[in-house]
């Protein structure tokens, strides 16, 4: 494995573990200022926009939020198997 490639997953591995981290704060109530506000400001800020992407492609499912499953399961599937993770 070249050292771009292990990069390349150790940058998905890490966008990975921020998904599921966003997915168990929503979970949590948040106080302005507080310890879970601040984790879900900062991981917020670099899932967001990928989610974001994927909620305006996906069919309205109401209340339910489908958006992080299937950034997980496109980089499970397709981006860890394109770079030979």
């Amino acid at each position: 494995m070249s050292t771009i490639q292990e990069f390349l997953c150790f940058a998905v591995d890490v966008f990975y573990f921020m998904v599921i981290i966003r997915v168990v704060l929503s979970w949590f109530p948040s106080t302005s200022g507080g310890v879970v506000a601040q984790i879900s400001y900062f991981v917020g800020r670099f899932t967001e926009p990928v989610l974001d992407w994927v909620r305006r492609v996906l069919p309205r499912t109401g209340a339910l939020d489908l958006s992080p499953l299937v950034v997980l399961l496109f980089l499970q599937f397709v981006v860890k198997r394109i770079l030979g993770c």
